[in-house]
């Protein structure tokens, strides 16, 4: 069974997503805190990252589209909030690194 650089990535991402999202849930509202983003935004976000992340490993290929370019649309806000702040690039790597991971998967998926 041959494992595909996509599969790795896809599953990368999704990982990694929830380990952000879940174990390091504080680090987040402490965050969106020091944005003056509302707790509403902060939810949605999650929700949507979370989602998206579980849509990413499957196997539908109209969800792994759907599930790329929404963490694209996601992360570019993201990148755009740390822009926005002044945050150091080590902040806003994180992000952009998804945005480049996410469009390539949108890319070789499409």
């Amino acid at each position: 069974m041959e494992i595909s650089i996509l599969e790795c990535l896809k599953v990368f991402v999704a990982v990694s997503i929830f380990y952000v999202w879940v174990p390091r849930y504080f680090n987040i509202v402490e965050e969106f805190k020091q944005y003056n983003y509302p707790d509403q935004l902060r939810d949605i976000v999650g929700i949507l990252k979370l989602t998206f992340a579980f849509m990413l490993v499957g196997k539908d290929d109209q969800y792994v589209l759907l599930a790329s370019g929404g963490l694209v649309v996601l992360m570019l806000a993201a990148f755009a909030t740390h822009l926005r702040v002044k945050n150091n690039y080590k902040l806003f790597f994180p992000s952009m690194s998804q945005v480049i991971m996410n469009s390539y998967i949108f890319y070789m998926t499409y």
